[in-house]
């Protein structure tokens, strides 16, 4: 992700949990943690890059102890809330290392905000250097190229005096490029206030060959996998892993 943070990862971060439920993620955690203990040796310790507001390690963290790292302080806030038992690292999907290696890495959808091959390229690396041989690595994008459409979407939730409703619109300015564009508008009710904001988020729209091409010339055995739980309405869904050989 390159520039400002998108608002709803920063300063409206408090609103995550009224956007998307932590009880939403229970059928595609599963699908996770299933696909996670593929690796070639057992899954206990797992980092997450990208964890966001922590909503689906509020499920795999029953089966693994989850190590969660993400770029904007305000998230790891909320998820630190949901999570108290996990690790919680500030830092960069494209650049941290810790000093310790992993028997999976988890990266779900903030992987698509990676713009170009570069980016995704450093997020591979990453995920290869905290990984011990015979470990898997999971990239879950919101899209192909392949699969993209524009669309449109809506929810949101009511929790004690605040509520959100949220307005999703994404489009492609120019199919020639790696990027796509996410358009949101919330309506935010504290008590009885009510204030509209606008936000909008970069994401990268890469072809199915580039994320597999990419992932083996970081020397992954790659894959491409249906993702079990992803509506045609989410674009068919699949999500890639990484297998590191065992030395």
């Amino acid at each position: 992700m390159s520039g400002p943070l998108p608002r709803l990862y920063d300063d409206l971060a408090s609103w995550w949990p009224l956007l998307s439920s932590p009880e939403e993620y229970v059928a595609e955690a599963e699908f996770y943690r299933r696909t996670l203990t593929g690796a070639a040796i057992p899954v206990r310790e797992v980092l997450e890059l990208g964890s966001g507001g922590g909503h689906n390690a509020t499920h795999l963290k029953a089966s693994f102890e989850m190590v969660l790292v993400d770029l904007a302080p305000a998230m790891l806030k909320q998820s630190r809330l949901l999570n108290p038992e996990c690790e919680h690292i500030h830092g960069d999907m494209r650049e941290v290392r810790l000093p310790r290696r992993f028997d999976a890495v988890f990266v779900h959808d903030a992987v698509s905000h990676m713009l170009s091959e570069e980016e995704l390229a450093r997020v591979f690396a990453t995920a290869w250097h905290h990984l011990r041989p015979g470990g898997l690595a999971l990239f879950c994008p919101d899209h192909t190229r392949e699969t993209f459409a524009p669309y449109a979407a809506h929810g949101g939730h009511d929790r004690r005096l605040r509520g959100m409703r949220y307005l999703e619109w994404a489009h492609d300015p120019d199919p020639a490029d790696t990027e796509y564009r996410v358009e949101m508008a919330y309506i935010l009710r504290e008590g009885e206030e009510y204030r509209v904001v606008q936000d909008r988020l970069a994401m990268g729209l890469f072809p199915r060959a580039t994320w597999l091409d990419l992932l083996s010339a970081q020397g992954f055995a790659a894959a491409a996998v249906p993702h079990a739980t992803a509506s045609p309405a989410e674009g068919g869904g699949e999500v890639f892993t990484g297998l590191r050989p065992v030395e």
